[in-house]
C-alpha cells in the first residue's frame, strides 16, 4: 500500500471530526473520498497531508510516517488543493522553479516534464506571468502542473473539477491515468460523483467523520442490495440510513 490510513481520529478542537477512520490507496489505484460537506474530506486530506495532527491512528506513506520521518514524507507526495494557492509575487516560472527546490528534483528532467503539462493545460506562454494575472481555472491548472510536474508516488485531489472547463477537466484526468499507469496513486475528493462513477478504481464514503462503506462500484452495489444503482444513490442512501 502507498497510504495507509488506520483509525484516524482527530479534527480541529477536543471534539473529534473523524472518528477511526481507516483506509489505504495502492499504487495505480484512483480512489474517490465521497462525502456531503462537513462529511469530513477535507479534514481527511488535512491529516494526511500534515496539516493537522491526529489525536488517535496513524497515518503512512510507504510505510514511513510524518512523525518518524518529516522530510521523506512531504516529498512522497503531491497536493492540488480545492483553493489555488499561490505566491502573488512570483511568476509561473518561479513556481515551477520552487517546485523543484521543495522536491529536490533534477532540473532539467524536472523542466522538461512541466514544459509538457504547461503545453497540455496551454499555459506555455504565460511563464512571466504573475498570479494576479490568472483567472482562478488558470491558477488551478498551474497547481496541477506543480503537483503532477514531481515525481511523487501519491497525488492528493481535492474538488478538483470545480474550477476547470471540460477541456481541462479532460485533462486532469488523462494526467490522473498516466501517473497511475506509471505506478503512482491517486486520492481524489469530489462531489461531481458523475465523474468519480467513471474514473475511480475504489471509493471512501465517509459521513459524519466515519467511513460508510469502501469498496469498488460493483461492491457497494451489492452492499446496498441494487445492482442497478448508481454512486450517487448508493451514497445518499447511506447517508440517509446513518442519519435515521
Amino acid at each position: 500500500m502507498i497510504l495507509t490510513v488506520d483509525g484516524l481520529t482527530g479534527g480541529y478542537s477536543a471534539v473529534p471530526v473523524l472518528k477511526k477512520l481507516s483506509f489505504t490507496v495502492d499504487q495505480g489505484e484512483l480512489v474517490g473520498l465521497i462525502g456531503l460537506n462537513g462529511a469530513g474530506k477535507s479534514t481527511t486530506i488535512k491529516h494526511v497531508i500534515g496539516l493537522l495532527k491526529p489525536k488517535k491512528g496513524k497515518i503512512t506513506l510507504n510505510d514511513c510516517s510524518l512523525l518518524d520521518n518529516p522530510a521523506k514524507y512531504k516529498q512522497q507526495f503531491a497536493y492540488v488543493p480545492e483553493t489555488p494557492v499561490l505566491y502573488e509575487e512570483l511568476t509561473l516560472k518561479e513556481h515551477l522553479e520552487m517546485t523543484i527546490m521543495a522536491y529536490g528534483l533534477e532540473r532539467k528532467k524536472a523542466m522538461k516534464k512541466a514544459s509538457e503539462l504547461l503545453k497540455i493545460f496551454r499555459l506555455e506562454n504565460k511563464l512571466d506571468w504573475f498570479p494576479a494575472n490568472f483567472s482562478k481555472g488558470m491558477k488551478q491548472k498551474v497547481m496541477i502542473v506543480c503537483a503532477f510536474m514531481t515525481d511523487a508516488k501519491l497525488f492528493i485531489i481535492d474538488e478538483p473539477f470545480l474550477g476547470l472547463d471540460p477541456l481541462a477537466t479532460r485533462d486532469l484526468l488523462n494526467l490522473i491515468e498516466k501517473v497511475k499507469e506509471e505506478g503512482a496513486g491517486v486520492l481524489m475528493s469530489t462531489h461531481v460523483l458523475s465523474t468519480a462513477e467513471k474514473y475511480c478504481d475504489r471509493f471512501v464514503m465517509i459521513d459524519h467523520g466515519k467511513l460508510q462503506a469502501s469498496g469498488t462500484l460493483e461492491e457497494l452495489k451489492q452492499n446496498y442490495g441494487r445492482e442497478d444503482a448508481t454512486l450517487s444513490d448508493v451514497y445518499l442512501g447511506m447517508a440517509d440510513l446513518e442519519g435515521e
